[in-house]
């Protein structure tokens, strides 16, 4: 299976009718025949036959080779992309290339301009018209997915690829890119900058931080979070002040009334449930300093190891303490760097 892209702009008024009904054209009239179509193809990759065609009779036209690609080299299975204004449709060969003679007229196909279409002297008409459409051959196809956006999901690759201006190229090279659009138009999932750099970066992200951190710089880590995240004032409490259980820092935001408190552990692989009982015996046995009137107050945990264990992801299910991994919150730290973006 190879991929290809293939424009339809030339004689638009009847090529973009024939495309919606499955029907992918070229030009080439002149030399619409089966005769010719055969032969080319029997030749394969020798051009002797097909350029004498072209030298004797229509003239050495440099676009000539889209015209073999088109019948001689898209195979039943192959992949069409097909560019149009700001979106770009995707469809399978079902059939190979044809003469249009040989093709059966949709029912009641009719042009951009409200023409009927007809057959006439084995080439593509329409009713009222004195020449015919510059169509010669036909590719039947079937559509995998239409207009899709190109600001929203092709990637550079696949954009880039559109800029070429021939009528048709292979860019089976780009396949993946090609797989990659269809799969997210098809779940309603655009390219996104901001997404796609959280999720390359955060293992990064973490790595450094368990590498190049210790446990104090990631509570200054925390610290600079909160105040990222819109917070007023954030503290970190003095260690070992006589009061059972521990926090490690405690972010008020002013605008949601909201006092955040949070147990930060410097750990690898698993956090098993003392993190939780800490900041669960803080909340519970603190005096009232850091106790503002008028203000809701929630606990997180946040750790740089992978996982809790099963016990303190049931003891803070039971408290409703939110607990937060290193992976978790690395995509936090982008994310909170990226604020605004959305792209």
């Amino acid at each position: 299976m190879k991929y290809y892209l293939h424009r339809i702009s030339y004689e638009w008024e009847l090529s973009k009718p024939l495309l919606d009904n499955g029907l992918l054209s070229i030009g080439f009239s002149i030399i619409s025949s089966r005769d010719f179509l055969d032969k080319t193809r029997q030749e394969g990759d020798s051009n002797s036959y097909f350029d004498s065609i072209f030298t004797t009779g229509y003239g050495k036209r440099l676009d000539r080779y889209t015209l073999k690609n088109f019948m001689a080299k898209m195979q039943k299975g192959d992949i069409i992309l097909v560019p149009l204004y700001k979106t770009f449709s995707i469809y399978e060969v079902i059939e190979e290339a044809v003469p249009v003679s040989e093709i059966e007229i949709p029912a009641n196909l009719k042009t951009l301009n409200n023409r009927s279409v007809i057959l006439k002297d084995g080439l593509l008409s329409a009713e009222g018209r004195s020449e015919p459409y510059d169509l010669g051959f036909i590719i039947k196809v079937n559509p995998i997915a239409v207009n899709i956006s190109r600001y929203d999901y092709a990637d550079s690759a696949l954009t880039s690829r559109m800029k070429v201006r021939q009528t048709n190229i292979e860019i089976t090279d780009i396949a993946d890119s090609v797989k990659e659009s269809i799969t997210a138009f098809e779940k309603n999932k655009p390219i996104n900058l901001k997404n796609e750099i959280i999720q390359r970066n955060k293992n990064i992200v973490l790595d450094i931080i368990k590498q190049k951190a210790n446990p104090d710089k990631l509570e200054a880590v925390i610290k600079l979070y909160c105040y990222k995240a819109g917070a007023s004032s954030v503290s970190i409490p003095n260690k070992n002040n006589g009061k059972k259980g521990d926090i490690d820092v405690i972010a008020v935001f002013d605008t949601l009334k909201l006092v955040l408190y949070i147990q930060a552990k410097f750990h690898r692989g698993e956090t098993d449930s003392w993190a939780v009982e800490q900041i669960r015996d803080y909340a519970e046995n603190s005096s009232d300093d850091n106790f503002i009137e008028g203000y809701s107050s929630i606990a997180w945990v946040i750790t740089t190891a992978d996982k809790y264990s099963e016990k303190a992801l049931n003891l803070a299910n039971q408290y409703s303490i939110t607990l937060i991994t290193g992976i978790e919150f690395a995509e936090m730290l982008i994310n909170i760097g990226f604020s605004g973006m959305d792209l």
